[in-house]
């Protein structure tokens, strides 16, 4: 089974590019390395990262951290997904 993790988070205004450098740093220390991995903005100072595992769907998996400090303007968002295959 394929297990997606997503990690998504909005910075203060105007810090956007500081939290997605934090955020591909993070993803780079990840005690395991996923099958793939990828990493996306949006407006509004979001990033999306998101991972794909070889793992049952309630598998305890390396997940990003939420940022320290005044970094983020609100808390994380985290969902978990079963990926029903490509096409």
């Amino acid at each position: 089974m394929t297990v997606a993790l997503m990690w998504e988070a909005r910075s203060v205004p105007g810090r956007g590019a500081e939290l997605l450098a934090w955020a591909q740093e993070r993803v780079r220390e990840l005690p395991e390395r996923p099958l793939r991995r990828e990493t996306l903005r949006a407006p509004q100072d979001r990033v999306l990262v998101i991972t794909w595992w070889d793992a049952p769907y309630d598998a305890d998996l390396p997940e990003l951290p939420e940022p320290e400090g005044d970094l983020v303007a609100r808390p994380v968002h985290r969902w978990r997904f079963e990926s029903l295959g490509g096409g």
